[in-house]
């Protein structure tokens, strides 16, 4: 391209060569130069427009910044509704999270309204700068995930706490019947041979039809007459424990019966190898007896119980010998202590039977 440039007054020419790369520069450079001075005016006149008033200028202005404000607000509504649905989904874990602390309060034998009580706080202003909506988004998915943690973690210790009180509740610990002991566990004078004999259970005397009470839940596994036990009802209450109910006079399970703690199972009568109306209760732990009365001092004193079966033995010891010859007393395997009760040794005698008390 060539540019020839006349001076009228010197009468002088000048040519000017541009090539195509010049010629593209010098396009670029004249419309970015004329941009600059576009923009240049239109913030200075909008500017002076809008501080002094001017028509056509301040109608523009106020239009532009209308426009500005409603996307503004438009993006704010949409942050809003993000937000609110987030705070609802908030406040359906805290109520979750309410529901499963009162829950795991009562398993654990807390007052749920000791939880509730706001705890206390305070202490000097020291003002900030404003929160930005970014840290405002992490804060709250900051606290959905450790929401998310706790309710996990309230759900594994609601499950263990009632697994806990389950087992309490299998293990026998509610006296079975109202009346006044007998003869208790250890060796005895037998009330029909005279003779020293090992007594396998606790002797509760009390009138026929005396209402008995299952100790503990369980599975009804016997019921049926036995020679000796006479009427006799056993329960199978899970992790080898079974309690043991004899001279019953009426029955009101049957085998297979799933029964629950103080739930009525028989009446007290006098059946089968008994002097009188009583009830014979036996609590064994893998066929071997224990002494029932460790059991129900434990219910008595001890809020939760857990029962940690000991499989070791412990032989007791042998019946004294009776003046007489006799056919020898079988030996009885005695079983180790049972938590959380430390047993005692079982005495090589028991004292003698008081005048009209009621024996097995």
């Amino acid at each position: 391209m060539h540019l020839i440039i006349t001076d009228a007054w010197l009468a002088k020419s000048r040519a000017i060569y541009l090539s195509g790369t010049k010629l593209l520069a010098t396009v670029l450079a004249l419309s970015f130069t004329l941009m600059l001075v576009a923009a240049g005016l239109y913030h200075w006149v909008f500017l002076k427009g809008a501080r002094e008033g001017w028509p056509v200028v301040g109608t523009l202005v106020r239009l532009v910044i209308k426009d500005e404000f409603a996307q503004r607000d438009r993006f704010m509504r949409e942050n809003l509704d993000v937000m609110a649905k987030r705070l609802g989904e908030m406040q359906a874990k805290m109520m979750q999270l309410e529901s499963l602390g009162e829950r795991v309060s009562g398993l654990a034998g807390i007052n749920p309204n000791d939880i509730k009580i706001k705890p206390g706080q305070g202490g000097a202003l020291v003002s900030g700068r404003p929160l930005t909506m970014e840290e405002l988004n992490t804060t709250l998915a900051d606290l959905d995930r450790l929401t998310d943690q706790r309710a996990d973690l309230m759900a594994v210790v609601e499950s263990r706490l009632f697994e806990q009180k389950v087992r309490t509740m299998m293990v026998p610990t509610q006296q079975p019947v109202t009346g006044s002991l007998g003869s208790s566990f250890g060796w005895r004078i037998d009330p029909f041979t005279g003779r020293s004999a090992l007594h396998t259970g606790l002797d509760f005397q009390a009138n026929t039809g005396t209402p008995i009470l299952a100790a503990a839940g369980g599975v009804v596994v016997t019921q049926e007459f036995h020679p000796e036990y006479g009427n006799m009802i056993e329960v199978d209450h899970g992790k080898d424990l079974m309690t043991r109910y004899a001279h019953t006079s009426r029955a009101y399970v049957k085998k297979g019966d799933l029964i629950k703690r103080g739930q009525r199972i028989a009446d007290v009568g006098s059946t089968g190898r008994s002097t009188g109306p009583h009830l014979h209760f036996e609590v064994l732990v893998r066929g071997v007896p224990q002494d029932p009365q460790k059991f129900l001092t434990a219910g008595r004193n001890l809020p939760v119980q857990q029962l940690a079966m000991a499989p070791a033995t412990v032989a007791a010891p042998a019946p004294q010998p009776a003046a007489a010859v006799t056919p020898a007393q079988p030996t009885v395997a005695r079983p180790a202590p049972v938590a959380p009760v430390a047993a005692a040794p079982a005495p090589t005698t028991a004292p003698a039977p008081q005048p009209g008390a009621v024996q097995r």
